[in-house]
This record gives structure tokens, C-alpha cells and sequence, in this order.
């Protein structure tokens, strides 16, 4: 992993990509790393596409600007790469990690040219059996931590286990169905 290590999210309005920027930016803190985890607000409307950011590394952060060259994109919603180029500014030996129950070598064709390593994963299809719901956020946090190496599985795991519980303390029914959904994620990443 790089010393600092910058992500992109693409995701709408209400699928959660803010929530897992901003989780993802908690466990890391909690590992000890340096963290931002941060939304570029346009219109906030539902469905309407959003950005969100993540930048960690083992020494104190002192750029505050968004991120225009990631080493991670992570695309939320698939039909946002017919719309948005969510490979712009990725660095050539970058990762796009994508919400989609297509393989790498399906999806490579709507990504205009780019030539660089693509995950997938069916992030709709884990949330819907895990959760009974389509939450693609909590699958896709667990597809970046596998892909970028930012941090040990079961350190990650660890961590969430223990957000979750607090997060849901009043609501305890849903932390299995959580945990399940990272647990499959880490997994069934490809």
C-alpha cells in the first residue's frame, strides 16, 4: 500500500456511498491511520449522482482538496458509467472496483478505453440475500478494504462488528445481516 492512499466514490443520492466513505474513513481511524472521508455535494436530491472521498495513510494528511487522482474509484451504481467518466484522473496502476454481477472482462467496454485492473462485485445481489434490502454501500466498503489492502480482514471485520453495535444499538436485529454482507463481500470480490 502506498503511503497514502486516495479513493473515489460514485454512487446517488441515497445507496449509501457517503455513508461508507464515512465509515470507511472510522475503522481506519480506529487502526491507527490518518484519515479524510468527505462528500462533494451537488444537487441532494434521491437518485440525483454524488462523489464522495477518502484519503488514508500512515502520516498526517495536509492536502484538503477533493481527490483528483485516485488510486481507487469505487462505482456504487453501474448505470453511472454511461454518464460519468469514473476513470478520470485514475492512476494508470489503479483500481476500479464496480457494483455489478457482470466479471471484469464484461464490464471492461463501458469504461471508454481505460486499461487498468477492474474488480467487480454484486453488491445488490449480497445486500438483498444478507439484508433483504438493497444496500450496496455495505458490500462495496468491504470490496475496497479487500482490493486496496488499506487494512487486515479481520481487523476490518473486527472494527465494523463494533460500529455496528453502537450504530445499531437500538435496531441489534440488523448486525448479523451486516456482518454477513461484509463477511461474503471480502469473498466474493473478483
Amino acid at each position: 500500500m502506498p503511503k497514502t492512499t486516495e479513493i473515489r466514490w460514485h454512487g446517488r443520492g441515497g445507496q449509501g456511498a457517503k455513508t461508507a466513505s464515512l465509515l470507511l474513513a472510522d475503522v481506519a481511524f480506529n487502526t491507527g491511520k490518518y484519515v479524510q472521508g468527505f462528500p462533494e455535494y451537488g444537487p441532494e436530491r434521491m437518485g440525483a449522482p454524488i462523489t464522495a472521498y477518502n484519503r488514508i495513510s500512515d502520516k498526517k494528511i495536509r492536502v484538503h482538496s477533493n481527490i483528483y487522482d485516485p488510486n481507487f474509484v469505487v462505482v456504487v451504481d453501474e448505470t453511472l458509467l454511461e454518464s460519468i467518466p469514473v476513470t478520470k484522473g485514475l492512476k494508470p496502476d489503479g483500481t476500479v472496483i464496480i457494483n455489478t454481477p457482470k466479471s471484469p472482462e464484461e464490464i471492461r467496454p463501458q469504461l471508454k478505453g481505460w486499461s487498468g485492473i477492474i474488480k467487480t462485485i454484486d453488491a445488490r445481489k449480497i445486500s438483498e440475500e444478507a439484508l433483504g434490502r438493497n444496500f450496496p454501500n455495505t458490500p462495496m466498503l468491504a470490496a475496497v478494504v479487500k482490493v486496496s489492502g488499506i487494512m487486515d480482514d479481520k481487523e476490518f471485520i473486527s472494527q465494523m462488528k463494533h460500529s455496528f453495535e453502537h450504530k445499531f444499538a437500538s435496531k441489534p436485529e440488523v448486525i448479523s445481516g451486516n456482518m454477513n454482507a461484509l463477511e461474503r463481500s471480502l469473498k466474493e470480490v473478483r
